[in-house]
């Protein structure tokens, strides 16, 4: 999890100069790949390793996504923990991207939940408030409600619980409608479905990247298998460059 030895850790992967993309392409050529659905352990004869006993779930219609899986050359995987000061700015990278490539076609997006509950209390019920949004307001309204999220908390546990509802407003959701869904509590199940999910796919610390090319899933991951976190904007453009070539 997101303890003092993996934030120092990701901390000084995240300001080395990491050749990932060879990584990536290490583990391609290598075809110890998992795909969707599998957990066969990779036999990888580059740098990366990755970890035994993974199971990514393929894209569906359930997940929230931006751009299309189907057509899109790369498609990236995001774990994320609302609450999580990497994934905030890890959020931004992402988006960012997402924008720069979204007119070709290029890349998709998808995002699911996997809240650290041990460290951050309030991201679950966060995490229940953007699945009302898209209840009431559809794939769009999701992703607003999810950048609203991220760009007002001070995360670690630092964002007013209220806020949850004036986001709805913001976003233009009927209030009483959203008060509602988020009180009922009715998207719970799938949060903790999802946090279980994420724990099968190696997460162990947020955020945890996924990329799907050619159907194959390519956690990003260093040498010995652990999940990179929030790799900065020039690192993870560097791997789509190459990777859209």
């Amino acid at each position: 999890m997101e303890n003092t030895e993996q934030t120092q850790r990701r901390m000084s992967l995240q300001t080395m100069i990491i050749p990932i993309a060879i990584i990536i392409a290490g583990a391609l050529i290598a075809g110890g790949i998992y795909m969707s659905g599998t957990s066969k352990k990779a036999d990888l004869s580059g740098p990366a390793t990755i970890k035994a006993e993974i199971v990514i779930e393929p894209v569906t219609t359930a997940d929230h996504v931006l751009g299309d899986p189907k057509t899109a050359k790369v498609t990236i995987i995001e774990y994320s923990d609302l609450e999580c000061p990497f994934c905030k700015s890890y959020h931004e990278t992402l988006s960012k991207l997402y924008d720069e490539n979204k007119a070709g076609g290029k890349l998709a997006w998808v995002y699911r939940h996997a809240p650290i509950v041990e460290l951050h209390s309030k991201s679950p019920k966060e995490a229940e408030a953007t699945e009302c949004a898209a209840e009431l307001g559809g794939n769009t309204v999701f992703w607003k409600y999810l950048t609203e999220v991220f760009g007002t908390t001070p995360s670690n546990n630092g964002l007013n619980a209220d806020k949850l509802y004036e986001f709805a407003d913001t976003v233009g959701l009927n209030a009483s409608a959203f008060k509602t869904c988020l009180d009922s509590g009715k998207y719970a199940t799938k949060i903790n479905e999802q946090i279980t999910a994420s724990k099968k796919a190696g997460v162990e610390g947020t955020p945890y990247a996924v990329l799907v090319m050619d159907g194959k899933n390519v956690p990003l991951v260093d040498k010995d298998g652990n999940g990179l976190g929030a790799l900065p904007y020039p690192q993870m453009k560097q791997i789509l460059d190459q990777l859209m070539k």
